[in-house]
């Protein structure tokens, strides 16, 4: 059994994946609204919106959605997801892409624990954690 993080997104799920999968060089899968079992429930505008994505991340993957309810949830303020790369050149190259446009919460550096570490909220709105394998130095 492995936990898969489930984001959620004010409708840029398809940009946010499509952004994480050339960060990765892993290609997203979309389900939309529209021809799904639940078009005839949503409203007209949500026809193109992402029902569910999926990508797969190294061994494991993210799930994501379009937040399309009547009642959008609050920003991640608890949760974040953490990568952790095989080198620090690999770890600082997903800082920095994926950190681009958004808000950065500790800066890319080594900490006593890892050669490299850096925290952020990118600018979807998902908060990151990218760490180094203590090994790869």
């Amino acid at each position: 059994m492995q936990p898969i993080p489930y984001l959620f997104y004010t409708g840029n799920c398809e940009e946010a994946f499509n952004h994480y999968a050339k960060v990765f060089g892993t290609t997203p899968t979309f389900m939309r609204v529209k021809g799904s079992p639940m078009e005839s429930e949503m409203p007209a505008e949500a026809a193109n919106a992402i029902m569910h994505a999926s990508l797969p991340i190294g061994e494991g993957q993210i799930f994501g959605s379009d937040d399309i309810g009547p009642d959008p949830g609050a920003a991640m303020a608890g949760c974040n997801v953490l990568i952790t790369g095989p080198d620090t050149a690999t770890s600082r190259r997903y800082f920095e892409a994926l950190s681009d446009g958004g808000e950065i919460r500790m800066p890319f550096e080594p900490q006593f624990w890892s050669p490299g570490f850096g925290a952020f909220t990118d600018r979807f709105g998902i908060r990151w954690m990218i760490d180094t394998e203590s090994a790869g130095g």
